[in-house]
């Protein structure tokens, strides 16, 4: 048995009950553009990136703050006031328990939105197919990863899941974090260039959030954003946040 095999016979016999979640959200408006969403952080990643957003939902062994049962609860009571679930993290790809958390909200009448770093492709792979939308987190060029994330397996990890994601057919959008403390202008175009290289949608150019970061992270930003590492010029068809 492979180990894709073993991690999708893992996945089957899991249910929603399992989820370990960091955070939920019953209604906002930026997880996913255009819909209101209650969003759904699952705790753990596998990576250490500086710029990281939920810092909280980080440790793999941190326990869940909601159960799912209180989410279920709270979508069916919400229904045609929301219209969409959104799943995070953390990596939402890493729990077994995501895949039936996702069918759940689609029976509820949800359309399903996944926000993944790609740290799981084959597990990511199994969970595509039961989504309406990814926002896939891009951090670089897949040379720049092992520096953004401590891993040394990151960036094929990562282009990986990209690929598979754009191959599915499902509606994505590519975000790329301009982070002055680990990005060069150079780096955000070698990376633009790559994407459009590889035929992916073009990145959306996002400035770095200070809100929910760690303080040392707020100190090595000293304020500076999106247009302390690219001009106004730069990229003018790209979409900024």
């Amino acid at each position: 048995m492979t180990t894709t095999e073993i991690d999708l016979t893992a996945i089957a016999s899991q249910t929603a009950d399992s989820l370990v979640i960091a955070d939920f959200l019953s209604s906002c408006t930026h997880a996913w553009p255009g819909r209101i969403a209650a969003t759904v952080t699952l705790q753990g990643c596998p990576w250490l990136c500086a710029y990281c957003g939920t810092p909280e939902s980080h440790d793999p062994t941190g326990e869940g703050t909601v159960a799912w049962q209180r989410v279920r609860e709270q979508l069916e009571s919400h229904r045609g006031l929301v219209d969409a679930v959104v799943f995070g993290g953390g990596e939402p790809a890493r729990q077994d328990g995501l895949l039936p958390a996702i069918r759940e909200a689609r029976a509820l009448g949800y359309a399903v939105g996944l926000h993944t770093m790609g740290a799981h492709p084959g597990r990511l792979a199994s969970v595509i197919p039961s989504v309406d939308w990814v926002r896939f987190d891009l951090k670089g060029t897949p040379g720049m990863y092992e520096h953004i994330t401590g891993s040394d397996t990151a960036g094929f990890q990562a282009w990986a899941s990209l690929e598979a994601i754009h191959e599915s057919g499902v509606d994505y959008e590519v975000q790329l974090i301009v982070d002055p403390t680990v990005h060069t202008r150079e780096n955000v175009l070698a990376t633009v260039r790559e994407v459009i290289h590889r035929g992916f949608h073009a990145p959306v150019l996002q400035q770095p959030r200070r809100a929910g970061a760690s303080a040392g992270y707020r100190r090595a930003l000293r304020n500076r954003g999106l247009y302390d590492v690219i001009s106004h010029e730069d990229l003018p068809d790209l979409a900024r946040r």
